[in-house]
């Protein structure tokens, strides 16, 4: 995408509902290929500093240390990292910065995702296993607790079979009831939505919008979507359900 257009996608999407806009300067997809932290800086310079000037909230989605040290001095108000922040080398940086952190648990245990089989009966052992290991190892680098937001990963990131994002998107609560953290979840577009419905990713936007609307009845913080209209109409509504109830 050229920056003048990406620049206008932020600026629509945060006028449509976005309460963060998350910015990835190179795909994290097993076919991607790899661009480099200096390609992916110079793609974000383009745009990153005209919506902070909007007051736009902005969000950087990169794995790259590189990347992530750039974002930090930016001041950019989140980092996103599909690797979960694997590097202690970056703590010191981190501890010291005040931008949220999405931390993402991965199969993979850095890089982009890879086509790995994935076990659905032990898919949660390892989902725990990770948050303990890593949140700890943050808080005790300095990184303030209420700083972090944890995200299981979808798709790919948990394994080929559509049946272990289906299984942890149906327990979701028990991520936050485990954690007591605000969870993040990614599901629009994703290929186990396809795989379930044999639908072509054009065809998805209904399933999309289910799984988010699931997600957040099972008390998900943040959706990081594409249709930012679709949803924010839809939680809309089904608030204004909720109130009538009362």
């Amino acid at each position: 995408m050229e920056p003048a257009s990406a620049l206008e996608q932020g600026r629509q999407l945060y006028e449509a509902g976005a309460a963060i806009i998350d910015i990835g300067a190179a795909s994290s997809h097993p076919d991607a290929r790899p661009v480099g932290a200096a390609q992916e800086i110079a793609r974000l310079d383009n745009i990153v500093p005209q919506l902070q000037a909007a007051n736009i909230p902005i969000s950087i989605d990169s794995f790259e240390i590189d990347v992530q040290r750039w974002a930090l001095r930016q001041n950019v108000d989140w980092l996103n990292d599909v690797n979960g922040f694997p590097d202690p080398d970056l703590y010191t940086e981190l501890a010291a910065s005040r931008c949220g952190l999405f931390v993402m648990h991965a199969l993979q245990a850095k890089g982009i995702a890879q086509r790995l089989d994935g076990n659905a009966d032990t898919i949660w052992d390892d989902i725990e296993r990770f948050f303990d290991n890593r949140l700890n190892a943050l808080v005790n680098a300095g990184v303030s607790e209420d700083r972090l937001v944890i995200d299981p990963g979808m798709g790919f990131f948990l394994g080929n079979a559509p049946e272990i994002s289906m299984r942890v998107l149906a327990d979701l609560d028990r991520l936050m009831a485990r954690f007591k953290r605000p969870v993040l979840v990614s599901v629009t577009r994703k290929s186990f939505l396809r795989a379930h419905s044999g639908r072509h990713i054009d065809e998805i936007a209904p399933m999309s919008l289910a799984a988010e609307l699931w997600a957040s009845n099972m008390g998900a913080a943040y959706i990081r979507t594409h249709d930012v209209a679709q949803l924010s109409d839809s939680l809309s509504f089904y608030k204004t359900l909720e109130m009538m109830r009362r």
